[in-house]
């Protein structure tokens, strides 16, 4: 069986990335909705909930910029039994949000710690250094860090995971994780390659009970249309071949 693929399209960009020109894809047009951009308010968080309510939390869902990361959070809200969470992630998402009882793209990690009773742990892979050492400690039980200049070799990931994971894991890529050569971005990038990124993703899917996955970090409009072409390019290379990985793992699976 194919495994299903949800197109989240929030900014119009994904209808400029040929890759996704497949009648087979599920769209969920979110273009219409206000109250989505980096935060959602409570309005907005319930049009989204009924739009995906026909969707499951299995399959790979495509869920536009960075600034819609924390829709990873309404698919995780599907699933209702223990799970860990694998992110991909340059940044640990895990900040108060500004605005009191309002989900965001920042806070959304921690969030989810807070109020999902299936979540055992969280696991952030690539971020920064220095936005590790600012996570509060309460959260270092259940949250565990294979930092950015850990990523060096399948072996280290195999032993991490080992010690780390025991349920059942859904997957959280954005791609900001990716160095500038591998994807374009709104937000401040990693240094990891596509290919190395690749790898650590194949080792997880042959090697965990993976759920599902998302992919966000779409590039933003820019009014040169030349780097706007080239970004719109280059993120649409890395979502084909995250997409054929996956559909390739899942249908061996």
């Amino acid at each position: 069986m194919k495994p299903e693929i949800v197109v989240m399209n929030f900014t119009h960009v994904y209808e400029q990335e040929r890759f996704l020109s497949n009648s087979h894809f599920r769209w969920i047009d979110c273009t219409d909705l206000n109250g989505t951009d980096c935060y959602c308010d409570a309005e907005a968080a319930d049009a989204l909930r009924r739009r995906m309510k026909p969707y499951s939390p299995h399959g790979l869902h495509f869920i536009d910029s960075g600034n819609y990361h924390y829709v990873s959070k309404f698919w995780t809200d599907k699933i209702i039994e223990p799970f860990s969470m694998v992110v991909f992630d340059h940044h640990p998402d895990m900040q108060p949000s500004l605005f009191d009882e309002m989900l965001s793209c920042g806070s959304w990690v921690k969030t989810m710690l807070d109020t999902n009773k299936f979540l055992r742990k969280v696991l952030i892979v690539g971020a920064a250094d220095r936005l590790i050492r600012a996570v509060p400690d309460e959260y270092r039980d259940r949250v565990k860090f294979y930092g950015e200049s850990s990523l060096e070799h399948a072996e280290a990931w195999r032993k991490f995971s080992a010690e780390h994971v025991d349920e059942p894991v859904y997957i959280s890529v954005d791609k900001d994780v990716l160095n500038t050569d591998s994807a374009v971005t709104n937000w401040d990038q990693g240094s990891l390659s596509l290919v190395s990124l690749e790898s650590l993703l194949s080792i997880i899917l042959r090697n965990e009970n993976a759920i599902g996955i998302d992919v966000c970090g779409e590039c933003t409009p820019s009014l040169d249309l030349f780097d706007e072409q080239r970004s719109i390019s280059i993120d649409g290379k890395a979502n084909h071949e995250l997409l054929s990985l996956y559909c390739r793992l899942a249908s061996a699976r």
